[in-house]
């Protein structure tokens, strides 16, 4: 709301108002069972309590998207309800709508929640000038493209082999094979083109490619050709620029104006536009291999290079500031991409940004708030405490900027310097060379997954990413801790000497795999039955047997895990024996 659209007598009013409104931001808090968030004000505490399973920040509309029992929901700023945790996802509001997904597909939300779509989608895209991209399959089973409008309603028909967002009241579809058309807000074809590929729609420009194997050049609208095909990858135009490709390979990318003329030469292996006619240039570490991480330069769109390669990565430039970091630190910079020490710097690899009356910190893999003088309001907990002077502490080791690992140790345990040193090598805090470039990255972290009487489950998991692979490779590992005598439980402890419990579970893990159909993902012929050390962990009355990923089915369905009742095994389990009677 700008002064002049307020009456000169309610100006105070308003301004009252503005003093007295309350920010809030979505913080996490480990605790037994894992990471809880809530929402923080802005001296650093909290004022919806810590109970969501997660937390987004609350938009311009005043509602906060939040997740309760692996349900979806949406609150206001005082922690009511707008719509009950029931969905498996809910997009964030764009142009007042949301798009919320269940088993039923993708439906539309206004702001007081209420599903406005008369029917469900296969896709709903977000609202762009009005106009939200939506899709279904036909009754051939044809995938087609349309829009919807603001009421949820088709306004202009699924009939479109693909579709983008509206920009400036026009949208690129394709009609079919061969056939594209530039169309405007109430689907009336304005200009048609008959190329094998036509893209990235932007500032009147259209990429388009002359053949199936050609390179990418540039029309106009009305579809005179202004730049002839030269290019491998192309992308909008943005303030009369665009990114464009000319190698397969590293150190292709470059800038190119409408006239196709080079402001930025094609001689970096990555080129990322910032906002605000800001650009950073990107140079692998090693030529020979294109894969590994670049570091970065900061550039404008007339090609004036600020800054050498000195940066591991840079946001997005909003009123003039970024933020960047290196090898060591987090911080703020300007357009030239000079660091500003007048504003919060941290030790670590993340972005900073300014966030209403805060400055948010996203550092390794950790949330952190400053206010604006740079004082630390607000972080995340390092300690779980336990019963009886227990407690879990949180240690950090990052001995190189692609190898970060937060491990667990155990306060007040028996034999804390054999036990700790245990989970230091389970988190995979192992020897690692500081200044040099890996071949891979590692992220690992920790939760204290199930704690009763004197035992503590505690979940360690890592994520390993060869550089240049198609994924990584998810690592799960699960300590079972008698506090008492810090010893780690293995399976065989739960059950009484001689018994056959490797038959006994690999039975009834055999049984679910073919009665169940929520494991109807395991690969036919694949399961062979379990090992006697087969990984494993205890939850509230159930022994939970899981499996690592491509061992019994594909990568997406990552840890295979069957859920065991204890009773299911009662006449096997050693009930007598240290292990059940640590948590009984």
């Amino acid at each position: 709301m700008s002064r002049r659209n307020i009456e000169q007598g309610n100006w105070i009013s308003y301004l009252l108002t503005l003093s007295r409104m309350v920010y809030l931001f979505p913080a996490e808090v480990k605790e037994i069972g894992g990471g809880k968030w809530g929402y923080i004000n802005g001296k650093g505490n909290f004022v919806l309590p810590p109970k969501y399973e997660m937390a987004r920040e609350f938009q311009e509309s005043g509602l906060a998207i939040i997740q309760l029992n692996n349900l979806t929901g949406i609150i206001n700023n005082e922690g009511y309800f707008i719509v009950k945790p029931k969905y498996d996802t809910i997009s964030p509001f764009s142009e007042g709508r949301a798009t919320a997904i269940d088993d039923r597909g993708f439906n539309v939300l206004d702001e007081a929640g209420k599903e406005i779509s008369p029917k469900s989608y296969s896709f709903i895209g977000d609202y762009k000038e009005g106009r939200a991209v939506v899709a279904n399959t036909n009754e051939n089973g044809q995938y087609l493209y349309g829009y919807l409008n603001r009421r949820g309603n088709e306004v202009i028909p699924l009939t479109y082999d693909s579709a983008s967002d509206f920009h400036d009241g026009k949208a690129l579809v394709k009609v079919n094979e061969g056939n594209y058309a530039l169309i405007d807000l109430t689907g009336n074809v304005l200009n048609s083109y008959s190329y094998p590929f036509v893209d990235n729609y932007g500032e009147g420009m259209l990429a388009f490619r002359k053949s199936n194997e050609g390179k990418w050049g540039y029309m106009d609208e009305s579809g005179r050709v202004v730049i002839e095909p030269q290019f491998i990858e192309t992308q909008h135009f943005v303030e009369g620029r665009a990114i464009v490709n000319v190698e397969n390979q590293q150190n292709g990318y470059g800038l190119i104006n409408k006239q196709g003329k080079f402001i930025i030469k094609p001689q970096y292996s990555s080129l990322i536009y910032l906002g605000e006619n800001q650009y950073a240039l990107g140079k692998s570490v090693d030529p020979g291999k294109p894969y590994l991480p670049k570091k970065y330069a900061i550039a404008d769109s007339n090609g004036h290079i600020f800054t050498g390669f000195i940066y591991n990565g840079v946001s997005n430039y909003l009123d003039g500031l970024a933020s960047a970091y290196n090898d060591e630190m987090t911080f703020f910079i300007d357009k030239s991409g000079q660091r500003l020490n007048y504003l919060p710097k941290v030790q670590g690899s993340g972005s900073l940004a300014f966030d209403k009356s805060l400055i948010k910190g996203d550092i390794d893999l950790r949330i952190l708030y400053f206010d604006k003088k740079g004082k630390l309001i607000w972080k995340q907990n390092t300690i779980i405490p336990l019963k009886n002077n227990y407690s879990v502490i949180e240690n950090k080791f990052k001995p190189n900027k692609d190898y970060l690992v937060y491990y667990p140790q155990l306060k007040g345990v028996e034999n804390p310097v054999s036990v700790n040193q245990t989970l230091k090598d389970m988190s995979g805090v192992n020897p690692t060379v500081a200044h040099t470039q890996l071949d891979s990255s590692y992220a690992g972290d920790f939760d204290v997954s199930f704690y009763q009487n004197n035992l503590v489950v505690i979940e360690i998991n890592g994520y390993d990413y060869p550089f240049g692979a198609a994924h990584g490779m998810p690592i799960k590992k699960y300590a079972h801790i008698d506090l008492k005598t810090g010893r780690f439980y293995q399976l065989k402890d739960l059950f009484k000497k001689g018994a056959d419990y490797v038959k006994e579970i690999s039975v009834i893990i055999g049984e679910l795999i073919n009665s169940d159909e929520q494991f109807s993902y395991v690969f036919p012929n694949t399961y062979k039955g379990i090992k006697t050390d087969q990984p494993y962990y205890i939850s509230q009355g159930e022994l939970n047997v899981y499996f690592e990923p491509y061992e019994i089915a594909p990568y997406a369905a990552g840890f295979p895990t069957f859920r065991i009742p204890f009773n299911a095994l009662s006449s096997i389990i050693y009930q007598d024996g240290d292990f059940w009677r640590s948590f009984h």
